[in-house]
Protein backbone atom coordinates (compact mmCIF):
# COMPACT_ATOMS: atom_id res chain seq x y z
CA UNK A 1 0.00 0.00 0.00
CA UNK A 2 1.34 3.38 -0.94
CA UNK A 3 0.27 5.10 2.22
CA UNK A 4 1.11 4.28 5.77
CA UNK A 5 -2.58 4.29 6.58
CA UNK A 6 -5.47 3.06 4.44
CA UNK A 7 -5.31 4.65 1.02
CA UNK A 8 -9.04 4.92 0.40
CA UNK A 9 -10.94 7.94 1.54
CA UNK A 10 -13.09 7.43 4.62
CA UNK A 11 -16.83 7.44 4.24
CA UNK A 12 -16.95 11.17 4.97
CA UNK A 13 -15.42 11.76 1.55
CA UNK A 14 -18.27 10.21 -0.40
CA UNK A 15 -20.51 12.40 -2.57
CA UNK A 16 -23.49 13.81 -0.72
CA UNK A 17 -26.06 12.58 -3.17
CA UNK A 18 -24.86 9.02 -2.71
CA UNK A 19 -24.97 9.46 1.03
CA UNK A 20 -28.57 10.54 0.96
CA UNK A 21 -29.62 7.89 -1.53
CA UNK A 22 -28.20 5.07 0.57
CA UNK A 23 -29.72 6.39 3.76
CA UNK A 24 -33.28 6.91 2.53
CA UNK A 25 -33.64 3.92 0.24
CA UNK A 26 -35.44 1.96 2.90
CA UNK A 27 -37.88 4.70 3.77
CA UNK A 28 -38.61 5.56 0.13
CA UNK A 29 -40.94 2.61 -0.39
CA UNK A 30 -42.67 3.33 2.89
CA UNK A 31 -43.11 6.96 1.93
CA UNK A 32 -44.63 6.01 -1.41
CA UNK A 33 -47.30 4.05 0.48
CA UNK A 34 -47.90 6.77 3.01
CA UNK A 35 -48.33 9.85 0.81
CA UNK A 36 -51.90 10.01 1.84
CA UNK A 37 -51.23 9.20 5.48
CA UNK A 38 -52.11 11.78 8.11
CA UNK A 39 -49.46 14.23 9.29
CA UNK A 40 -47.96 13.21 12.65
CA UNK A 41 -46.05 16.40 13.41
CA UNK A 42 -45.82 19.99 12.20
CA UNK A 43 -42.93 22.45 12.27
CA UNK A 44 -39.19 22.01 11.80
CA UNK A 45 -38.36 22.35 15.49
CA UNK A 46 -40.90 19.67 16.40
CA UNK A 47 -39.52 17.33 13.73
CA UNK A 48 -35.98 17.85 15.00
CA UNK A 49 -36.69 17.58 18.71
CA UNK A 50 -33.84 17.59 21.22
CA UNK A 51 -32.34 14.15 20.55
CA UNK A 52 -29.69 13.08 18.05
CA UNK A 53 -32.36 11.69 15.71
CA UNK A 54 -35.97 12.63 15.12
CA UNK A 55 -38.58 10.89 17.24
CA UNK A 56 -40.84 10.88 14.17
CA UNK A 57 -38.63 8.89 11.79
CA UNK A 58 -40.80 7.05 9.24
CA UNK A 59 -43.83 9.29 9.93
CA UNK A 60 -45.41 12.10 7.89
CA UNK A 61 -44.57 15.70 8.75
CA UNK A 62 -45.43 19.19 7.49
CA UNK A 63 -42.91 22.01 7.68
CA UNK A 64 -42.76 25.65 6.60
CA UNK A 65 -39.71 27.80 6.04
CA UNK A 66 -37.30 29.45 3.61
CA UNK A 67 -34.81 27.67 1.36
CA UNK A 68 -31.32 28.56 2.60
CA UNK A 69 -29.09 26.31 0.49
CA UNK A 70 -29.77 24.24 -2.62
CA UNK A 71 -28.34 20.86 -3.61
CA UNK A 72 -28.73 18.80 -6.75
CA UNK A 73 -31.22 16.53 -4.99
CA UNK A 74 -32.77 18.81 -2.41
CA UNK A 75 -32.31 21.83 -0.22
CA UNK A 76 -31.94 23.04 3.34
CA UNK A 77 -34.99 24.82 4.74
CA UNK A 78 -35.04 26.92 7.91
CA UNK A 79 -37.97 28.17 9.95
CA UNK A 80 -39.14 31.74 9.48
CA UNK A 81 -40.26 31.93 13.10
CA UNK A 82 -38.12 29.91 15.51
CA UNK A 83 -39.60 28.40 18.63
CA UNK A 84 -38.50 29.40 22.13
CA UNK A 85 -36.36 26.28 22.74
CA UNK A 86 -32.67 26.78 21.91
CA UNK A 87 -32.12 22.99 22.12
CA UNK A 88 -34.23 22.34 19.00
CA UNK A 89 -32.84 23.01 15.58
CA UNK A 90 -34.74 25.22 13.16
CA UNK A 91 -33.31 23.64 9.99
CA UNK A 92 -34.07 20.48 8.04
CA UNK A 93 -33.00 18.91 4.75
CA UNK A 94 -35.77 18.58 2.15
CA UNK A 95 -35.87 16.05 -0.72
CA UNK A 96 -38.86 16.74 -3.00
CA UNK A 97 -40.72 14.12 -5.01
CA UNK A 98 -38.98 13.02 -8.20
CA UNK A 99 -39.68 15.43 -11.04
CA UNK A 100 -40.51 18.37 -8.79
CA UNK A 101 -39.22 21.81 -9.85
CA UNK A 102 -35.78 22.74 -8.55
CA UNK A 103 -35.92 24.73 -5.35
CA UNK A 104 -34.13 28.07 -5.18
CA UNK A 105 -32.57 29.94 -2.27
CA UNK A 106 -35.00 32.48 -0.81
CA UNK A 107 -38.21 30.61 -1.69
CA UNK A 108 -40.85 30.47 1.03
CA UNK A 109 -42.13 26.88 1.01
CA UNK A 110 -44.54 24.53 2.71
CA UNK A 111 -43.66 20.84 2.42
CA UNK A 112 -45.15 17.52 3.50
CA UNK A 113 -43.05 14.36 3.48
CA UNK A 114 -41.68 11.41 5.44
CA UNK A 115 -39.10 11.95 8.19
CA UNK A 116 -35.81 10.08 7.65
CA UNK A 117 -32.28 10.16 8.99
CA UNK A 118 -29.73 10.46 6.16
CA UNK A 119 -26.14 9.23 6.31
CA UNK A 120 -24.25 6.76 8.46
CA UNK A 121 -23.41 7.15 12.14
CA UNK A 122 -24.10 10.83 12.69
CA UNK A 123 -27.19 11.56 10.62
CA UNK A 124 -29.06 14.48 9.12
CA UNK A 125 -32.79 14.78 9.76
CA UNK A 126 -34.43 14.82 6.34
CA UNK A 127 -37.93 15.14 4.88
CA UNK A 128 -38.02 12.74 1.92
CA UNK A 129 -40.45 12.23 -0.93
CA UNK A 130 -41.88 15.63 -0.08
CA UNK A 131 -44.68 17.51 -1.80
CA UNK A 132 -43.62 21.15 -1.91
CA UNK A 133 -45.68 24.31 -2.41
CA UNK A 134 -43.85 27.56 -3.11
CA UNK A 135 -45.65 30.46 -1.43
CA UNK A 136 -43.31 33.20 -2.60
CA UNK A 137 -40.04 34.56 -1.29
CA UNK A 138 -38.75 35.42 2.16
CA UNK A 139 -35.57 36.90 3.63
CA UNK A 140 -32.97 34.45 4.87
CA UNK A 141 -32.69 34.10 8.65
CA UNK A 142 -29.67 35.74 10.21
CA UNK A 143 -26.92 33.17 10.71
CA UNK A 144 -26.14 32.03 14.22
CA UNK A 145 -22.81 33.61 15.22
CA UNK A 146 -20.12 31.37 16.72
CA UNK A 147 -16.61 32.12 17.92
CA UNK A 148 -15.98 28.69 19.49
CA UNK A 149 -17.35 25.15 19.14
CA UNK A 150 -20.86 25.00 20.58
CA UNK A 151 -21.66 22.69 23.48
CA UNK A 152 -24.18 20.92 21.24
CA UNK A 153 -23.81 20.97 17.46
CA UNK A 154 -27.04 18.98 17.13
CA UNK A 155 -29.11 22.00 18.18
CA UNK A 156 -27.78 23.85 15.12
CA UNK A 157 -28.22 21.10 12.51
CA UNK A 158 -29.51 22.43 9.21
CA UNK A 159 -29.20 26.08 10.27
CA UNK A 160 -27.25 29.00 8.86
CA UNK A 161 -24.03 29.72 10.78
CA UNK A 162 -21.35 32.38 10.73
CA UNK A 163 -18.05 31.59 12.42
CA UNK A 164 -16.23 34.76 13.29
CA UNK A 165 -13.17 33.06 14.78
CA UNK A 166 -10.38 31.96 12.44
CA UNK A 167 -10.56 28.28 11.54
CA UNK A 168 -7.34 26.50 10.65
CA UNK A 169 -7.09 24.16 7.67
CA UNK A 170 -5.94 20.97 9.35
CA UNK A 171 -6.42 18.54 6.46
CA UNK A 172 -6.98 18.94 2.71
CA UNK A 173 -6.79 15.43 1.21
CA UNK A 174 -10.35 15.71 -0.14
CA UNK A 175 -10.03 19.28 -1.40
CA UNK A 176 -9.53 18.56 -5.09
CA UNK A 177 -11.75 15.48 -5.26
CA UNK A 178 -14.74 16.56 -3.17
CA UNK A 179 -14.25 20.29 -2.58
CA UNK A 180 -13.89 19.87 1.18
CA UNK A 181 -11.32 20.54 3.85
CA UNK A 182 -10.97 19.74 7.54
CA UNK A 183 -11.05 22.86 9.72
CA UNK A 184 -10.31 23.23 13.41
CA UNK A 185 -11.07 25.76 16.10
CA UNK A 186 -7.98 26.88 18.02
CA UNK A 187 -5.26 25.83 15.57
CA UNK A 188 -4.50 22.61 13.73
CA UNK A 189 -5.10 19.17 15.20
CA UNK A 190 -2.39 16.69 16.14
CA UNK A 191 -2.65 12.92 16.21
CA UNK A 192 -3.24 12.09 19.89
CA UNK A 193 -0.39 9.57 20.22
CA UNK A 194 2.01 12.10 18.76
CA UNK A 195 1.69 14.25 21.86
CA UNK A 196 0.35 12.03 24.68
CA UNK A 197 0.80 8.36 25.62
CA UNK A 198 -1.65 5.75 24.35
CA UNK A 199 -4.67 4.94 26.46
CA UNK A 200 -6.82 7.34 28.46
CA UNK A 201 -4.82 10.45 27.53
CA UNK A 202 -4.99 9.59 23.82
CA UNK A 203 -8.72 8.89 23.98
CA UNK A 204 -9.34 12.20 25.75
CA UNK A 205 -7.39 14.11 23.12
CA UNK A 206 -9.22 12.20 20.37
CA UNK A 207 -12.53 13.40 21.79
CA UNK A 208 -11.24 16.96 22.08
CA UNK A 209 -10.08 16.84 18.45
CA UNK A 210 -13.55 15.74 17.37
CA UNK A 211 -15.10 18.62 19.30
CA UNK A 212 -12.82 21.13 17.56
CA UNK A 213 -13.23 19.67 14.05
CA UNK A 214 -15.58 21.05 11.41
CA UNK A 215 -15.53 19.97 7.76
CA UNK A 216 -16.07 22.67 5.14
CA UNK A 217 -17.88 21.29 2.07
CA UNK A 218 -18.96 22.74 -1.27
CA UNK A 219 -22.67 21.71 -1.28
CA UNK A 220 -22.11 19.59 -4.36
CA UNK A 221 -22.40 15.88 -5.00
CA UNK A 222 -20.05 15.67 -7.97
CA UNK A 223 -16.45 14.53 -7.69
CA UNK A 224 -13.52 16.54 -9.04
CA UNK A 225 -15.32 19.89 -9.36
CA UNK A 226 -13.73 22.34 -11.82
CA UNK A 227 -13.56 24.91 -9.02
CA UNK A 228 -14.08 24.86 -5.26
CA UNK A 229 -17.37 26.70 -4.67
CA UNK A 230 -16.43 28.34 -1.36
CA UNK A 231 -12.92 29.31 -2.42
CA UNK A 232 -12.64 32.75 -3.97
CA UNK A 233 -9.72 31.86 -6.24
CA UNK A 234 -8.62 28.70 -8.04
CA UNK A 235 -6.03 26.42 -6.48
CA UNK A 236 -2.57 27.35 -7.75
CA UNK A 237 1.06 27.45 -6.73
CA UNK A 238 0.45 30.90 -5.26
CA UNK A 239 -2.81 29.88 -3.57
CA UNK A 240 -2.41 26.19 -2.68
CA UNK A 241 -4.55 26.26 0.51
CA UNK A 242 -1.99 24.33 2.50
CA UNK A 243 -2.80 22.91 5.90
CA UNK A 244 -2.07 25.69 8.35
CA UNK A 245 -3.99 28.25 6.27
CA UNK A 246 -6.89 29.98 8.03
CA UNK A 247 -10.42 31.03 7.06
CA UNK A 248 -12.12 33.79 9.05
CA UNK A 249 -15.79 34.81 8.89
CA UNK A 250 -16.99 31.59 7.29
CA UNK A 251 -20.71 31.28 6.51
CA UNK A 252 -22.76 28.25 5.53
CA UNK A 253 -25.37 25.71 6.61
CA UNK A 254 -24.58 23.00 9.15
CA UNK A 255 -24.85 19.48 7.74
CA UNK A 256 -24.50 16.20 9.63
CA UNK A 257 -23.65 13.15 7.56
CA UNK A 258 -20.95 10.50 7.37
CA UNK A 259 -19.85 10.57 10.94
CA UNK A 260 -19.62 14.24 11.78
CA UNK A 261 -20.61 17.84 11.21
CA UNK A 262 -19.80 19.85 8.13
CA UNK A 263 -20.51 23.37 7.01
CA UNK A 264 -21.94 23.55 3.50
CA UNK A 265 -21.01 26.68 1.53
CA UNK A 266 -22.03 27.04 -2.10
CA UNK A 267 -20.26 30.37 -2.75
CA UNK A 268 -17.07 32.15 -1.65
CA UNK A 269 -17.20 32.52 2.09
CA UNK A 270 -14.76 33.92 4.61
CA UNK A 271 -11.37 35.54 4.34
CA UNK A 272 -8.61 33.08 3.46
CA UNK A 273 -5.07 33.56 4.76
CA UNK A 274 -2.78 31.25 2.80
CA UNK A 275 -0.03 29.45 4.69
CA UNK A 276 3.23 30.01 2.76
CA UNK A 277 5.18 27.21 1.20
CA UNK A 278 8.42 26.56 3.11
CA UNK A 279 11.93 27.04 1.76
CA UNK A 280 14.49 24.22 2.01
CA UNK A 281 15.89 23.93 5.53
CA UNK A 282 19.38 25.21 6.33
CA UNK A 283 21.46 22.95 8.61
CA UNK A 284 24.93 23.02 10.10
CA UNK A 285 27.39 20.17 9.66
CA UNK A 286 29.47 18.95 6.73
CA UNK A 287 27.20 16.03 5.77
CA UNK A 288 23.46 15.70 5.32
CA UNK A 289 21.49 12.46 5.60
CA UNK A 290 17.92 12.44 4.27
CA UNK A 291 15.01 10.14 4.99
CA UNK A 292 12.35 9.90 2.27
CA UNK A 293 9.22 7.85 1.73
CA UNK A 294 9.01 7.79 -2.08
CA UNK A 295 5.30 6.93 -2.33
CA UNK A 296 5.75 3.74 -4.37
CA UNK A 297 8.39 4.64 -6.91
CA UNK A 298 7.78 1.91 -9.50
CA UNK A 299 9.45 2.23 -12.92
CA UNK A 300 7.63 -0.44 -14.92
CA UNK A 301 9.99 -2.67 -16.87
CA UNK A 302 12.75 -0.07 -16.69
CA UNK A 303 12.53 0.55 -20.44
CA UNK A 304 9.54 2.87 -20.56
CA UNK A 305 6.91 0.12 -20.56
CA UNK A 306 5.34 -2.29 -18.11
CA UNK A 307 2.67 0.11 -16.83
CA UNK A 308 0.46 0.06 -14.89
CA UNK A 309 2.45 -1.56 -12.10
CA UNK A 310 1.24 -3.11 -8.85
CA UNK A 311 1.69 0.28 -7.21
CA UNK A 312 2.71 3.77 -8.15
CA UNK A 313 2.16 5.57 -11.45
CA UNK A 314 -0.44 4.33 -13.92
CA UNK A 315 1.71 5.10 -16.97
CA UNK A 316 5.20 6.17 -17.94
CA UNK A 317 4.32 9.87 -18.12
CA UNK A 318 3.06 9.75 -14.54
CA UNK A 319 6.21 7.95 -13.45
CA UNK A 320 8.35 10.57 -15.19
CA UNK A 321 6.54 13.35 -13.28
CA UNK A 322 6.91 11.41 -10.04
CA UNK A 323 10.62 10.90 -10.61
CA UNK A 324 11.11 14.57 -11.50
CA UNK A 325 9.48 15.62 -8.22
CA UNK A 326 11.82 13.39 -6.20
CA UNK A 327 14.82 14.77 -8.07
CA UNK A 328 13.64 18.31 -7.24
CA UNK A 329 13.34 17.40 -3.54
CA UNK A 330 16.77 15.81 -3.33
CA UNK A 331 18.44 18.57 -5.30
CA UNK A 332 17.02 21.18 -2.92
CA UNK A 333 17.91 19.25 0.26
CA UNK A 334 21.39 18.39 -1.05
CA UNK A 335 22.00 15.25 1.03
CA UNK A 336 24.97 12.94 0.62
CA UNK A 337 23.09 9.84 1.86
CA UNK A 338 19.41 8.94 1.38
CA UNK A 339 17.48 6.37 3.41
CA UNK A 340 14.51 5.64 1.15
CA UNK A 341 11.24 3.75 1.64
CA UNK A 342 8.61 2.50 -0.80
CA UNK A 343 11.06 1.74 -3.58
CA UNK A 344 9.98 -0.96 -6.00
CA UNK A 345 11.48 -4.26 -4.88
CA UNK A 346 12.96 -5.05 -8.29
CA UNK A 347 16.64 -5.46 -7.54
CA UNK A 348 19.49 -3.02 -8.04
CA UNK A 349 20.42 -3.50 -11.69
CA UNK A 350 20.43 -0.86 -14.44
CA UNK A 351 16.67 -1.15 -14.98
CA UNK A 352 15.67 -1.05 -11.33
CA UNK A 353 13.74 1.84 -9.80
CA UNK A 354 16.62 2.53 -7.39
CA UNK A 355 19.17 2.78 -10.18
CA UNK A 356 16.91 4.96 -12.33
CA UNK A 357 16.60 7.35 -9.40
CA UNK A 358 20.40 7.46 -9.04
CA UNK A 359 20.80 8.01 -12.78
CA UNK A 360 18.26 10.84 -12.76
CA UNK A 361 20.07 12.51 -9.87
CA UNK A 362 23.41 12.19 -11.60
CA UNK A 363 21.95 13.79 -14.70
CA UNK A 364 20.51 16.69 -12.69
CA UNK A 365 23.47 17.38 -10.39
CA UNK A 366 26.78 18.27 -11.98
CA UNK A 367 29.64 16.16 -10.65
CA UNK A 368 27.40 13.92 -8.53
CA UNK A 369 28.08 10.18 -8.40
CA UNK A 370 24.98 8.79 -6.81
CA UNK A 371 25.41 5.10 -6.06
CA UNK A 372 22.89 2.48 -4.97
CA UNK A 373 23.69 0.28 -1.97
CA UNK A 374 23.13 -3.18 -3.43
CA UNK A 375 22.99 -6.19 -1.06
CA UNK A 376 23.48 -9.63 -2.54
CA UNK A 377 20.14 -10.89 -1.23
CA UNK A 378 16.66 -9.80 -2.27
CA UNK A 379 15.16 -7.65 0.53
CA UNK A 380 12.15 -9.83 1.28
CA UNK A 381 9.15 -10.74 -0.82
CA UNK A 382 7.10 -7.55 -0.45
CA UNK A 383 6.37 -5.45 -3.51
CA UNK A 384 8.23 -2.56 -1.91
CA UNK A 385 11.58 -2.32 -0.18
CA UNK A 386 13.79 0.15 1.60
CA UNK A 387 16.89 1.51 -0.07
CA UNK A 388 20.10 3.45 0.53
CA UNK A 389 21.72 5.78 -1.97
CA UNK A 390 24.88 7.83 -1.45
CA UNK A 391 27.09 10.29 -3.27
CA UNK A 392 30.35 8.47 -3.88
CA UNK A 393 31.97 11.80 -4.71
CA UNK A 394 31.42 12.93 -1.10
CA UNK A 395 31.32 9.83 1.09
CA UNK A 396 32.88 6.36 1.02
CA UNK A 397 31.01 3.13 1.69
CA UNK A 398 32.80 0.96 4.28
CA UNK A 399 32.43 -2.79 4.05
CA UNK A 400 29.42 -4.60 2.65
CA UNK A 401 25.71 -3.84 3.11
CA UNK A 402 23.63 -5.93 5.50
CA UNK A 403 19.97 -6.95 5.52
CA UNK A 404 17.85 -7.88 8.54
CA UNK A 405 15.72 -10.79 7.36
CA UNK A 406 13.33 -13.15 9.11
CA UNK A 407 11.19 -12.64 12.19
CA UNK A 408 8.94 -9.57 11.87
CA UNK A 409 10.77 -8.71 8.64
CA UNK A 410 9.56 -11.90 7.00
CA UNK A 411 5.92 -10.83 7.03
CA UNK A 412 4.86 -7.29 7.90
CA UNK A 413 7.79 -4.97 8.34
CA UNK A 414 10.22 -4.67 5.46
CA UNK A 415 13.79 -5.94 5.91
CA UNK A 416 16.15 -3.32 7.35
CA UNK A 417 19.06 -2.32 5.13
CA UNK A 418 22.29 -1.02 6.70
CA UNK A 419 25.54 0.32 5.26
CA UNK A 420 28.54 1.93 6.95
CA UNK A 421 30.20 5.08 5.65
CA UNK A 422 32.98 7.53 6.33
CA UNK A 423 34.09 10.88 4.99
CA UNK A 424 37.82 11.02 4.33
CA UNK A 425 39.58 9.92 7.50
CA UNK A 426 36.61 10.79 9.69
CA UNK A 427 34.80 8.36 11.98
CA UNK A 428 32.92 5.40 10.57
CA UNK A 429 29.15 5.49 11.03
CA UNK A 430 26.25 3.29 9.97
CA UNK A 431 22.95 4.30 8.39
CA UNK A 432 19.98 1.91 8.45
CA UNK A 433 16.81 2.42 6.38
CA UNK A 434 13.60 1.07 7.97
CA UNK A 435 9.93 0.70 7.10
CA UNK A 436 7.79 -0.97 9.77
CA UNK A 437 4.33 -2.51 9.35
CA UNK A 438 1.63 0.02 8.57
CA UNK A 439 -1.51 0.82 10.54
CA UNK A 440 -3.69 -0.35 7.66
CA UNK A 441 -5.12 -3.76 6.77
CA UNK A 442 -6.65 -4.28 10.21
CA UNK A 443 -8.94 -7.07 9.00
CA UNK A 444 -5.85 -9.29 8.82
CA UNK A 445 -4.68 -8.50 12.35
CA UNK A 446 -4.73 -11.32 14.90
CA UNK A 447 -4.20 -11.46 18.65
CA UNK A 448 -2.24 -8.55 20.07
CA UNK A 449 -1.92 -7.11 16.56
CA UNK A 450 -5.61 -6.17 16.68
CA UNK A 451 -6.51 -2.58 17.46
CA UNK A 452 -6.48 -2.33 21.26
CA UNK A 453 -8.46 0.91 21.31
CA UNK A 454 -5.59 2.87 22.86
CA UNK A 455 -4.89 5.12 19.88
CA UNK A 456 -2.09 3.06 18.31
CA UNK A 457 -4.31 1.32 15.72
CA UNK A 458 -3.59 -2.25 14.62
CA UNK A 459 -0.25 -4.06 14.31
CA UNK A 460 1.30 -2.12 17.19
CA UNK A 461 2.65 -5.39 18.58
CA UNK A 462 4.30 -6.11 15.22
CA UNK A 463 5.95 -2.70 15.23
CA UNK A 464 7.20 -3.18 18.81
CA UNK A 465 8.63 -6.56 17.81
CA UNK A 466 10.22 -4.95 14.73
CA UNK A 467 11.89 -2.22 16.80
CA UNK A 468 13.31 -4.75 19.26
CA UNK A 469 14.48 -7.11 16.50
CA UNK A 470 16.10 -4.23 14.61
CA UNK A 471 17.91 -3.06 17.73
CA UNK A 472 19.18 -6.55 18.55
CA UNK A 473 20.39 -7.00 14.97
CA UNK A 474 22.22 -3.68 14.93
CA UNK A 475 23.91 -4.59 18.21
CA UNK A 476 25.68 -7.42 16.37
CA UNK A 477 27.43 -4.86 14.12
CA UNK A 478 26.05 -6.51 10.95
CA UNK A 479 28.18 -4.37 8.62
CA UNK A 480 31.36 -5.17 10.53
CA UNK A 481 32.10 -1.48 10.97
CA UNK A 482 33.47 -1.71 14.49
CA UNK A 483 31.59 1.54 15.24
CA UNK A 484 28.71 2.24 17.59
CA UNK A 485 27.71 5.34 15.63
CA UNK A 486 24.33 4.41 14.12
CA UNK A 487 21.48 6.37 12.55
CA UNK A 488 18.20 4.52 12.00
CA UNK A 489 16.05 6.51 9.59
CA UNK A 490 12.72 5.87 7.94
CA UNK A 491 9.00 5.30 8.18
CA UNK A 492 8.36 3.59 11.53
CA UNK A 493 4.58 3.88 11.11
CA UNK A 494 4.46 4.83 14.78
CA UNK A 495 3.85 8.25 16.27
CA UNK A 496 6.25 9.76 18.79
CA UNK A 497 4.47 8.63 21.98
CA UNK A 498 3.58 5.13 20.78
CA UNK A 499 5.18 2.01 22.19
CA UNK A 500 7.86 1.39 19.52
CA UNK A 501 9.28 4.90 19.74
CA UNK A 502 9.00 5.18 23.53
CA UNK A 503 10.79 1.85 23.86
CA UNK A 504 13.67 3.00 21.67
CA UNK A 505 14.04 6.24 23.64
CA UNK A 506 13.95 4.33 26.92
CA UNK A 507 16.85 2.24 25.59
CA UNK A 508 18.91 5.39 24.95
CA UNK A 509 18.17 6.00 21.30
CA UNK A 510 17.88 9.73 20.65
CA UNK A 511 15.16 11.24 18.51
CA UNK A 512 17.02 13.56 16.15
CA UNK A 513 13.93 15.64 15.42
CA UNK A 514 13.01 16.13 19.06
CA UNK A 515 16.45 16.24 20.62
CA UNK A 516 15.65 19.59 22.21
CA UNK A 517 12.13 18.63 23.28
CA UNK A 518 11.38 17.55 26.83
CA UNK A 519 9.81 14.19 26.01
CA UNK A 520 8.84 12.22 29.08
CA UNK A 521 7.77 8.85 27.84
CA UNK A 522 5.72 8.19 30.96
CA UNK A 523 4.10 11.61 31.37
CA UNK A 524 0.47 12.05 30.57
CA UNK A 525 0.66 15.75 29.88
CA UNK A 526 0.65 16.99 26.30
CA UNK A 527 3.91 18.33 24.95
CA UNK A 528 4.74 20.64 22.09
CA UNK A 529 5.12 18.33 19.10
CA UNK A 530 8.16 18.36 16.86
CA UNK A 531 7.65 19.13 13.19
CA UNK A 532 5.14 16.69 11.70
CA UNK A 533 5.77 14.52 8.67
CA UNK A 534 2.31 13.11 7.95
CA UNK A 535 -1.32 14.21 8.07
CA UNK A 536 -4.14 11.69 8.27
CA UNK A 537 -7.81 12.43 8.98
CA UNK A 538 -6.88 16.07 9.48
CA UNK A 539 -4.40 15.28 12.27
CA UNK A 540 -0.66 15.93 12.07
CA UNK A 541 2.04 13.71 13.49
CA UNK A 542 5.34 11.96 12.83
CA UNK A 543 5.49 8.48 11.36
CA UNK A 544 8.99 9.23 10.07
CA UNK A 545 11.91 9.37 12.48
CA UNK A 546 15.68 9.54 12.69
CA UNK A 547 16.83 7.64 15.81
CA UNK A 548 20.49 8.04 16.73
CA UNK A 549 22.78 6.08 19.01
CA UNK A 550 24.36 8.33 21.67
CA UNK A 551 27.71 8.45 19.86
CA UNK A 552 25.96 9.30 16.58
CA UNK A 553 23.88 11.97 18.30
CA UNK A 554 27.12 13.62 19.42
CA UNK A 555 27.82 14.25 15.72
CA UNK A 556 24.41 15.80 15.06
CA UNK A 557 24.32 19.51 14.27
CA UNK A 558 20.69 19.90 13.28
CA UNK A 559 17.54 18.22 11.96
CA UNK A 560 14.49 19.37 10.04
CA UNK A 561 11.39 18.20 8.24
CA UNK A 562 10.58 19.93 4.98
CA UNK A 563 6.78 20.25 4.84
CA UNK A 564 6.39 19.96 1.08
CA UNK A 565 3.96 17.03 1.09
CA UNK A 566 1.77 16.47 4.14
CA UNK A 567 0.32 20.00 4.10
CA UNK A 568 -0.24 20.09 0.33
CA UNK A 569 -3.40 19.17 -1.54
CA UNK A 570 -3.41 15.96 -3.59
CA UNK A 571 -4.03 18.22 -6.59
CA UNK A 572 -0.29 18.94 -6.66
CA UNK A 573 0.74 15.27 -6.73
CA UNK A 574 2.25 13.79 -9.87
CA UNK A 575 -1.18 12.38 -10.83
CA UNK A 576 -3.18 15.40 -9.65
CA UNK A 577 -4.85 18.13 -11.67
CA UNK A 578 -1.94 20.48 -10.94
CA UNK A 579 0.72 17.78 -10.87
CA UNK A 580 2.58 19.07 -13.89
CA UNK A 581 3.76 22.04 -11.87
CA UNK A 582 7.53 21.97 -11.58
CA UNK A 583 9.07 21.57 -8.17
CA UNK A 584 8.91 19.26 -5.16
CA UNK A 585 5.30 19.82 -4.04
CA UNK A 586 3.35 16.69 -3.03
CA UNK A 587 6.11 14.36 -4.22
CA UNK A 588 4.87 11.94 -1.54
CA UNK A 589 2.36 11.77 1.31
CA UNK A 590 5.25 11.92 3.80
CA UNK A 591 7.54 14.90 4.30
CA UNK A 592 11.26 14.28 3.86
CA UNK A 593 13.55 14.72 6.84
CA UNK A 594 17.19 15.69 6.87
CA UNK A 595 19.81 15.67 9.61
CA UNK A 596 23.12 17.53 9.59
CA UNK A 597 26.17 15.86 11.10
CA UNK A 598 29.79 16.86 11.58
CA UNK A 599 32.18 14.15 10.41
CA UNK A 600 35.34 16.09 11.18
Amino acid sequence: MSRSLPESFPASRRPLARAVALAVAAVGLLAACERGAPVAVEGIAAVQGTEAGSAFEGQRARIEGVVTLRFDDGAFVQSLQPDADAATSEGVFLMPLAGAPTLEVGQHVVATGTVAESGEGATLTTLVDARVEVLGTAPLPEPVALDAPPSDWEALEGMRLRIAAPLTVTGNDALARFGEVDLAFGGRLHTPTEVVPPGDAARALRDENRRRLLVLDDARSAENPPAVAWLGEPLSSTAPLRAGSTITGLEGVLDQRWGGYRLQAASPSGEVAQAPRPVPPALDGDLRIAGMNLLNLFNGDGQGGGFPTERGARDYDGYARQLAKHVAVISALDPSIIAAQELENDGYGPESAAQELADALNGAQSGARWTVVAPDERPGGDQIAVGLLYRADRVDAVGAPALALGGPFEHGSRPVLAQSFRVGRGPVFTVASVHFKSKGGCDDAQGLDRDQGDGQACFNAKRVESAEAMEAWLATDPTGSGSDRVAVIGDFNAYAMEDPMRGLRERDWIDAMAATDAIDAEAGAARAPAAHSFVFDGQAGRLDHAMLSPSMAAMQRGAAKWAINSDESLAFGYDGALGREAGPWRSSDHDPMVIGIDTR
